[in-house]
C-alpha cells in the first residue's frame, strides 16, 4: 500500500530537493491556493503540554524524536486465525505480571487476506520541532472463525517524547490480536460484540502497562532500568491512540485522547470518536472525583500540564489521566464512502465536513477514471489489479491533500492522516 512521508523544507536543502518540492507545489497549487483563500487567520496553537515539560534534548550521538531503540514485536503470522487456545505471541512474564515478553523473532509482513482494503497514509513533521506521531496499518491482521478478516489501522500522537507512540505502533496490534483470539474462541454470535469491546479495552490496558514500564532509553521492565533517562524524562511521555478495526460488516473505533476518526457516509461527516478534553463535562467530573484539578493555562489542562484527559503513558498524571478507550461500533452500509483517521494536527484546523468532502472528491475522481477505462474493455484480472492500485493511489492522494490543506491553514503540530476506502466494490 502506498505511504507518503514528507517533511518541511529547510535551509540545507539541495537544488535537487528544491526542484522536487517545486514540482509537488505545482501539482498541488490549484487546490492549496483555493484552500488558503478560505483559511482562517493564522494562529499558532499551543502544545499539548507546557514547554517546561517538553522532552529534554537528546543525548550526544542520538537523534531527536526517534532516539531510543525499541523492542521488535514478534512475527504476526500466527495472528490471522483463532483457536480454542490462541497462540501466545506475547505472553506475560512470570516475574512481571501483565508485561509482554520481548520476543527475539523478526517482524514478518502482514498476511495477505481477501477481501483487500484500499488505504493511503501520510505523516508530516510540519511546523513542529520533532516528529512524535506514529501510524500503524496491518491489513488482515486477524480473522475470526467463520468471518472475513479484520484490518487494523491506528494513529498515535505522542507528547513529551516519541518513545510511547513508537511502542504503541509496534505492540498495539499484537496485544489486540491476542485478546481477540482469547475472546472469540468461546464467543457465540450474540456475545460477539460484547467480547470484542472487552478485548479492545484489555488491549489498551495492557498497552498502558507496557508504556508505563518503558524507559526513554528503550528498555522495558520493572523495576526501571536506572539509567539517567529513567526519571522524569520517562514519566512525562505519553500518546493518544485512535484504533479502527475494519471488517466486512462493521467498523469498530476505539479512542483514547484527542486524535479522531470520522466516517464519510452519504455525503455527510459522521464522527466516530469524541475528543477527550479536560473541560468536557463528563471528563471534568471524573478528574475532580479522582482528586485532580483542571487548570486553564493556554486552554484546559490536567493539573495545568496535559491538554487531554485520557492517554497511554503519562505516569506522573495517574490516576487522573486514564487509558480506558471510548468504543464506537457502526454497521457498514452502501452509503459509506471512506474513513478518515488523523492526529489533532489536522483536526485543529480542518472541520470534519471539509475533510470528508476532500477525501470523497478524490475517490469520486478514481471512479470516473475507472469508468472511462472500462469502456475500452481489457483483461479482467489485469483490470482488477489496476483498479486496486488506482484506489490506493487515490486514498494516498486524499491523505496528502488533507495534510497539505492543514499546512496551508497554519497547523503548528505534527500531521498524520489515514484515508480508508469503504465503498462496496
Amino acid at each position: 500500500m502506498a505511504v507518503a512521508c514528507l517533511e518541511m523544507a529547510g535551509e540545507g536543502d539541495t537544488p535537487e530537493k528544491c526542484r522536487g518540492a517545486r514540482r509537488r507545489r505545482i501539482e498541488m497549487c490549484q487546490f492549496v491556493s483555493a484552500a488558503e483563500g478560505a483559511s482562517p487567520p493564522s494562529s499558532r496553537r499551543t502544545g499539548k503540554r507546557q514547554e517546561a515539560f517538553r522532552e529534554s534534548e537528546p543525548l550526544e550521538g542520538q537523534t531527536a524524536g526517534n532516539e531510543a531503540p525499541l523492542p521488535t514485536p514478534p512475527a504476526n503470522s500466527s495472528l490471522v486465525t483463532t483457536s480454542s487456545s490462541s497462540p501466545s505471541t506475547v505472553s506475560a512474564s512470570g516475574g512481571e505480571p501483565g508485561l509482554p515478553e520481548i520476543a527475539s523473532s523478526s517482524r514478518s509482513a502482514p498476511a495477505v487476506v481477501e477481501p483487500s482494503v484500499a488505504y493511503g497514509t501520510i505523516s508530516l513533521t510540519g511546523r513542529s520541532r520533532e516528529m512524535e506521531d506514529a501510524v500503524s496499518v496491518w491489513p488482515g491482521f486477524f480473522r475470526p472463525q467463520g468471518s472475513g478478516p479484520l484490518h487494523f489501522f491506528a494513529v498515535f500522537d505522542g507528547h513529551g517524547g516519541y518513545h510511547v507512540a513508537a511502542l504503541c505502533k509496534d505492540w498495539m496490534h499484537v496485544l489486540l490480536a491476542e485478546e481477540l483470539g482469547r475472546e472469540m474462541a468461546a464467543a457465540t454470535e450474540e456475545e460477539d460484540m460484547a467480547r470484542t469491546r472487552a478485548a479492545v479495552g484489555r488491549s489498551f490496558a495492557r498497552m498502558d502497562e507496557l508504556a508505563l514500564a518503558a524507559c526513554a532509553c528503550g528498555k522495558i521492565g520493572l523495576p526501571p532500568c536506572g539509567c539517567e533517562r529513567s526519571g522524569i524524562e520517562s514519566e512525562i511521555v505519553g500518546s493518544t491512540a485512535v484504533v479502527a478495526l475494519v471488517g466486512v460488516d462493521r467498523v469498530v473505533v476505539a479512542n483514547c485522547g484527542d486524535s479522531r476518526a470520522v466516517l464519510s457516509r452519504g455525503g455527510q461527516a459522521v464522527p466516530l470518536s469524541s475528543d477527550q478534553k479536560p473541560d468536557r463535562p463528563d471528563e471534568l467530573a471524573r478528574i475532580e472525583a479522582a482528586g485532580g484539578r483542571v487548570i486553564y493555562l493556554n486552554g484546559a489542562r490536567v493539573h495545568g500540564m496535559l491538554a487531554m484527559s485520557r492517554a497511554l503513558g503519562d505516569k506522573y498524571l495517574k490516576p487522573f489521566v486514564i487509558s480506558e478507550p471510548e468504543i464506537c461500533v457502526v454497521e457498514r452500509t452502501a452509503e459509506d464512502e471512506c474513513l478518515i483517521m488523523a492526529s489533532d494536527g489536522l483536526w485543529d484546523v480542518l472541520p470534519n465536513d471539509v475533510a470528508c468532502d476532500v477525501a470523497r472528491r478524490c475517490l469520486e475522481e478514481a471512479d470516473q477514471s475507472r469508468g472511462a477505462e472500462d469502456v475500452d474493455g481489457g483483461d479482467a484480472t489485469a483490470g482488477g489489479r489496476e483498479q486496486e492500485q488506482a484506489s490506493d493511489a487515490r486514498c494516498s492522494l486524499a491523505a496528502v491533500l488533507l495534510a497539505r490543506l492543514a499546512l496551508a491553514r497554519r497547523s503548528a503540530d505534527n500531521i498524520s492522516v489515514i484515508v480508508i476506502d469503504l465503498r462496496r466494490k
